[in-house]
């Protein structure tokens, strides 16, 4: 059996590991191995080792540059996840597309874009606004991202929910809130409609729709 300072010592690579990860895809422009030592406080032999291993298992790639980005196989585990989402995530979208009368989603924070990842549409609506799955925004436009960022900088407004405007589509009416309290999760629940949305009204069902959502993936 290894040792106690073993597995102390393997738990500290591993956590340094993930958080160079993190710190990688959080940071859309790629990271330096001198940067990435200062953001982690850390030395920078420490970086290329650790980055050395991670860019063998397709995690993390070097640019022409020498800065490390996200390798491609993030985005095989980001495909592998998204069925996860989508059952977790579908009743509640569909009981909020329903009760309100718009295409609901569920949009995660990935580098500075908000990508909706499950889309339900209503059933009962004449005409509604067809938001497709796999669509991206900058995270700073559009209630997606924007409850997403609120979310990240303590910013939430007093109501719990985003109202935008215009911001991504002419015409187009947007309210999102935060999923809450799922850990490594940075992602939101909203609607949006051709026609403009009464917060006071729809805030209530996007905010119960957000936490069913952050229930069935805790």
């Amino acid at each position: 059996m290894p040792s106690d300072a073993s597995r102390s010592e393997t738990a500290q690579t591993l956590d340094r590991g993930l958080r160079l990860l993190y710190l990688v895809a959080a940071t859309p422009a790629g990271v330096s191995p001198t940067e990435a030592a200062q953001r982690l406080d850390v030395g920078r032999a420490v970086i290329y080792r650790l980055a050395g291993t991670l860019i063998e298992h397709g995690l993390v790639r070097r640019d022409s540059a020498g800065r490390l980005r996200l390798g491609a196989a993030v985005l095989q585990l980001a495909r592998r996840a998204q069925p996860l989402l989508a059952d977790a995530a579908m009743p509640a979208l569909r009981r909020l597309a329903e009760e309100v009368g718009a295409t609901a989603h569920l949009s995660v924070a990935e580098g500075a874009e908000a990508v909706a990842v499950v889309v339900v549409e209503p059933t009962w609506t004449q005409f509604h606004v067809a938001y497709r799955t796999g669509s991206r925004h900058p995270i700073d436009r559009g209630a997606a991202g924007r409850a997403i960022l609120a979310a990240r900088t303590g910013s939430v407004p007093p109501a719990g929910v985003v109202v935008t405007e215009g911001e991504l589509q002419s015409g187009a009416h947007g309210v999102a809130a935060a999923v809450p309290g799922v850990d490594g999760l940075e992602a939101s629940v909203g609607v949006v409609a051709l026609a403009a949305l009464d917060p006071e009204q729809v805030g209530p069902a996007v905010l119960a729709a957000a936490a069913a959502v952050a229930h069935a993936l805790s």
